[in-house]
């Protein structure tokens, strides 16, 4: 299965992104992630360089023309593509394997509070993008990419996956951040899974947001 974000963040790409970016190609392979729609002026320079040094693919592109340059992702046309909804009519499941060949994510997931960005891909590409649902819950972009991956590629069904939902993150006995989004707990550790450095970016931003209240 192949992988595609549609970007839809500011550049150049904020720490949070380029370590949800890091993860997903861990989870999926370079070779099975795609990042398209960034802004027609992107340069190489505005991917972060640790991303390029893990082979991120990337392209300007849009889903309509990313078949000239990635035929390996498929034409939209060919309808092929599942897009990740929260308003999807049914649940991701293990047999769409079958009938997709991309899942369409990223951007469109985890801003909190909603955004309705998946409404904009239907109304660009009406009839082409059939919406799948990952339960009913905001998740990070990472996540969202992780648990598609469990079911479509490791074939794990939905209703399987162990998930904890807005988790408090502690980082001393009088700081704690509760993340507004729904995670996948690792079946080792008991937590729940983020990108290497996340906890460390979190606390960052925990601090600077104390600071900016003095």
């Amino acid at each position: 299965m192949k992988y595609i974000v549609e970007h839809m963040e500011p550049l150049p790409m904020s720490e949070w992104v380029t370590l949800e970016y890091k993860k997903m190609l861990q989870d999926v392979g370079k070779e099975n992630l795609l990042i398209c729609s960034l802004p027609k002026d992107t340069k190489l320079d505005d991917i972060t360089k640790e991303l390029i040094d893990l082979g991120l693919q990337w392209t300007t592109l849009q889903l309509d023309e990313l078949h000239k340059d990635y035929p390996s992702f498929t034409n939209i046309q060919d309808k092929k593509m599942c897009l990740l909804d929260p308003r999807g009519k049914t649940e991701l499941c293990c047999d769409d394997v079958n009938k997709y060949e991309v899942c369409i994510l990223g951007g469109i997931l985890g801003s909190h509070p909603p955004r309705d960005r998946t409404k904009e891909l239907k109304d660009k590409h009406p009839g082409l993008l059939e919406g799948k649902r990952l339960g009913s819950l905001q998740m990070s972009t990472d996540t969202a990419c992780r648990c598609a991956y469990y079911i479509l590629d490791k074939q794990i069904p939905f209703d399987q996956i162990k998930f904890i939902d807005y988790p408090e993150i502690r980082f001393g006995k009088r700081e704690a951040v509760e993340m507004p989004f729904r995670y996948i707990l690792d079946d080792v550790t008991g937590k729940p899974i983020l990108p290497d450095g996340m906890l460390k970016l979190m606390k960052k931003d925990s601090e600077q947001s104390i600071d900016d209240l003095f």
